[in-house]
């Protein structure tokens, strides 16, 4: 008996020792919350503004309400009050009350001060509140795809809200204070005020003037087109500054459709990150590249800018017949240099030069613009594009990727790739942060262009970019062509595929542009879905482009040349 007796008691002294250690900080904590009451302190979220400080995500002023059950009076009538006020489901709000589960309850979050003071006006004992901030977006839909939006506790969950979330959080304070057991301020209390710290702000690469403009533009095409979708980047070939990234339909950033799921998924995809296309003739621009490059090089296997492909409307490959838009029927396709198969945007010539420079080198230039990878861009969700890998590649999928099929791109990959093609040969990593600074103005980092590659030699790209201004003055591209400056593009019109097979009656209308075509500044890709009606690129995409260069002309001032 005594032994038991023994045991029991050096089990207890062994619990106590085990509660007095192990448990202790625990023990402290759950009485600290017991004795203590804490008003959290919202950091304010850090600003993101265009190029030249032009705010596009701001902060209003909210509040939040929140409630401990155990300093509540009368829970029924503190439920239905707080219930009319806040639009919230009385029921669930009792039981969460009464539950005793936590020992604090978040009653609402951002909402307005008027609400705030009908509540503080009933005298509702156990019910308190502290400020916290709202995303606000003064431009409404512009830009929607790209800045994203943040959940309600501030938190970012998509765009730049998301991809840049530790930078603009900052981090949140508390104000503490003692109160008596059922949470009631004591009369000694003593405050303990713990400052929140401000998120940073960011200056993005984005000129709003352009993106105002583009925004137009797209919404102009998408209406009248009838088209599925339309999409826009512009960017800056010296750099790869994004200047402007548009997607139709859009959302209003300050109304985001958070009750239905399928319309929000839909409405906040940036496709021109995300998404991959047949580009058709656009890549083009790449294939011409490759081969002034290499003949350039020596390569006995490209062709010369003088040299006259065979003027046949087909080719056979593997026993597939590859055809030209074109029917040959006017002699327009006769004596084809390079220059005017651009002109042309003669299939069989881009077939021609893919399976002369044949699948090590064209791989070499198709890996070397980007091609089946990341562009780096700083944005979640970018997706790699689609490349027959080189190992099972055969020349009937060689050739038709020559012009532009059997490959898919998104569109910040071949804008990326048709600048660099053009600005001398320099392949940069895409971004869309300009700098960032802390809440009081200082500067924290300065974000400069990072060199990818060397695509081509700056002599090769200077003779593609002649050729290409070419196709505006004289060839496909002549709807973008603008009096008194030099403009350089290509236009694109490609069909649709639909469960591995061709889709009727569907086509992606593009263009891609860029000037002055001598030393390019501004570039913009053109991306219309499904247009109904006329669908090439000439006519549908190039005026779009024509429009946006006409207005970035007009905003910034820009001369004619002389």
């Amino acid at each position: 008996m005594s032994l038991a007796i023994t045991f029991i008691f050096c089990l207890i002294i062994a619990r106590l020792l085990y509660v007095q250690t192990s448990w202790s900080s625990e023990l402290k904590l759950r009485a600290s919350d017991q004795w203590n009451r804490e008003i959290p302190v919202i950091a304010a979220r850090g600003n993101i503004t265009d190029r030249n400080g032009v705010v596009l995500a701001g902060n209003r002023t909210t509040y939040s309400v929140f409630l401990r059950p155990n300093a509540v009076s009368n829970a029924e009538y503190t439920a239905t009050v707080l219930s009319g006020i806040f639009n919230i489901d009385p029921n669930q709000l009792l039981e969460r009350i009464k539950a005793g589960k936590v020992s604090e309850i978040t009653v609402a979050r951002q909402v307005d001060k008027q609400s705030v003071e009908k509540a503080i006006s009933y005298g509702l004992s156990g019910v308190y509140y502290s400020r916290d901030n709202s995303r606000s977006y003064p431009y409404g839909d512009a830009l929607c795809q790209v800045l994203g939006f943040t959940a309600s506790d501030g938190l970012g969950i998509a765009g730049i809200e998301k991809y840049y979330n530790t930078v603009l959080s900052g981090a949140d304070g508390e104000i503490v204070y003692s109160t008596d057991i059922v949470g009631n301020e004591t009369e000694k209390s003593t405050v303990i005020y713990r400052e929140a710290q401000a998120g940073d702000n960011i200056q993005l690469t984005i000129d709003i003037d352009i993106q105002l403009a583009a925004e137009e533009a797209m919404k102009s095409v998408y209406i009248s087109s009838q088209a599925k979708a339309v999409s826009c980047v512009v960017l800056n070939p010296q750099n790869f500054d994004i200047l402007a990234m548009v997607n139709y339909p859009s959302y209003d950033l300050n109304d985001v459709p958070r009750n239905d799921t399928e319309t929000l998924n839909a409405l906040t995809r940036n496709v021109l990150v995300s998404d991959i296309y047949e580009p058709g003739s656009t890549f083009k621009v790449v294939t011409a590249a490759a081969n002034i490059e290499e003949y350039l090089r020596g390569n006995s296997k490209a062709f010369s800018n003088s040299y006259v492909f065979n003027s046949s409307r087909t080719r056979s490959v593997d026993s597939t017949k590859i055809k030209c838009w074109s029917d040959h029927s006017n002699g327009k396709h006769t004596n084809q240099t390079l220059a005017t198969a651009l002109n042309n945007s003669c299939n069989p010539c881009f077939t021609d030069i893919a399976l002369s420079l044949g699948s090590e080198t064209f791989y070499k230039y198709l890996q070397a613009f980007g091609f089946g990878n990341v562009t780096g861009l700083d944005f979640n969700g970018e997706a790699l594009g689609m490349l027959v890998p080189q190992s099972v590649v055969r020349d009937c999928d060689l050739a038709r990727i020559g012009f532009g099929q059997t490959v898919a791109v998104t569109g910040v990959q071949l804008a990326c790739a048709v600048a660099a093609a053009v600005n001398g040969g320099n392949y940069y990593i895409p971004h869309l942060l300009k700098s960032i600074d802390s809440a009081d103005g200082k500067s924290v980092s300065q974000n400069k262009a990072v060199l990818k590659n060397k695509v081509v030699s700056s002599e090769a790209s200077h003779i593609l970019a002649e050729m290409l201004e070419g196709v505006v003055t004289e060839g496909s591209g002549k709807h973008a062509y603008i009096e008194g400056y030099k403009v350089g593009g290509k236009t694109g019109t490609a069909q649709k595929y639909e469960d591995g097979h061709v889709a009727q009656g569907k086509y992606v209308s593009s263009f891609t542009g860029f000037f002055p075509a001598n030393n390019p500044q501004y570039l913009a890709l053109i991306i219309v879905d499904e247009p109904q009606g006329v669908y090439y690129g000439s006519t549908v995409a190039a005026p779009v482009a024509k429009q946006i260069f006409e207005d970035i002309i007009s905003i910034k001032n820009i001369q004619p040349y002389e």
